[in-house]
């Protein structure tokens, strides 16, 4: 079993992992020939399913396996996720799957380039004392007037059979009801976490209590096929909202839908287009969804890889996300993190 690779993208990566960090600790991560996927499955919360072309973060990329090329593991993503912060100014970086006292590792290597000035003092492209203190290890040799300083940063993972993945499998979902492309998350998450602040009344946990277990704030997530999003919080003291129009419902592919284009006829989704209205004052035709505050908050993170974002809503079930990452190449696949998020009961 092998798998190394250099790291194009490290950026993409670090806030990548940063955003699955919120929802979870360890990540299935499953390597293969033509794609990496990342799936983070919690107790309680987001399920995230989010499926990565290797050109979107690699360059050279090699995997072996037994297993059809295919390689299983529970990854922390906390750790890596600190190895590749530490990685963000070095001059090239790679990750290998390796092995120490029988005990399986990912191995980030970092290389990062000095400059020795004509005072002999050295100034670094990269964070070397840094790099240094999260490192099991470095290495460094100079040449004429610049150093090369390399450093192996190793994250203890296991390795999973295909059988103990197999009955692994992303939540079934009805077709939804409304589709629509989102605002800036950045934009959403500053209105929800005000929203949600105002619910709780701005108050920090009392005696025996923690943010793990404080009271819960629901927030009601709402859209329709004309372009409208509401967002609101309800309590027995207030009743806010916001509203945004004017938003894209991307139209259906029949390709996409069974049935083709009498299949889109029939969608719940055009049946909803029929009611309602764009100025968002109209009743029907909206599809809603309850959703936990703090959950939405760490899921609204993944703004800041950019790219576009669909939501889809089963009306009272669920909330499904699609955030397609920024493709600079055209022809090529695109990767996409899945969302999904039940819904509570009124």
């Amino acid at each position: 079993m092998r798998f190394k690779a250099s790291i194009q993208n490290i950026s993409i990566f670090t806030k990548l992992t940063a955003s699955l960090n919120s929802l979870g600790n360890f990540a299935w991560v499953k390597l293969s020939d033509n794609q990496v996927c990342f799936t983070i499955i919690p107790e309680q919360g987001t399920q995230v399913w989010a499926v990565l072309s290797i050109d979107s973060i690699f360059e050279v990329y090699n995997i072996q396996s037994a297993a059809n090329n295919v390689v299983n593991l529970e990854v922390p993503l906390a750790p890596l996720t600190t190895a590749l912060r530490s990685a963000l100014q070095a001059t090239s970086a790679s990750i290998r799957l390796t092995k120490k006292d029988n005990i399986p590792l990912l191995a980030l290597t970092i290389v990062t380039n000095s400059s020795i000035n004509p005072r002999g003092a050295i100034s670094t492209t990269g964070n070397s004392q840094e790099d240094s203190a999260f490192g099991n290890g470095y290495e460094e040799s100079a040449f004429g007037r610049e150093r090369e300083t390399i450093v192996t940063q190793e994250i203890p993972v296991k390795v999973l059979s295909a059988d103990s993945v197999s009955g692994l499998h992303e939540p079934r979902c009805r077709e939804p009801d409304v589709h629509i492309m989102l605002p800036p998350l950045a934009q959403i998450k500053g209105i929800s976490d005000r929203f949600t602040k105002l619910a709780s009344g701005g108050a920090k946990p009392g005696a025996g209590m923690t943010a793990a277990n404080a009271p819960r704030s629901r927030l009601e997530l709402s859209a329709n096929m004309h372009g409208c999003l509401k967002l609101s919080i309800r309590t027995d003291a207030m009743n806010i909202s916001s509203v945004w129009t004017g938003l894209t419902n991307p139209e259906l592919d029949p390709s996409q839908v069974q049935g083709g284009e009498e299949g889109i006829a029939e969608h719940p989704s055009t049946r909803m287009k029929a009611l309602g209205s764009a100025d968002g004052r109209s009743d029907q035709g909206w599809a809603t969804v309850r959703i936990d505050g703090r959950d939405w908050g760490k899921v609204m993170s993944v703004g800041r890889l950019g790219g576009r974002v669909i939501a889809c809503f089963c009306h009272e079930h669920a909330l499904i996300l699609y955030v397609y990452l920024p493709n600079d190449n055209e022809g090529e696949d695109e990767s996409v993190l899945t969302y999904y998020m039940s819904s509570y009961s009124a």
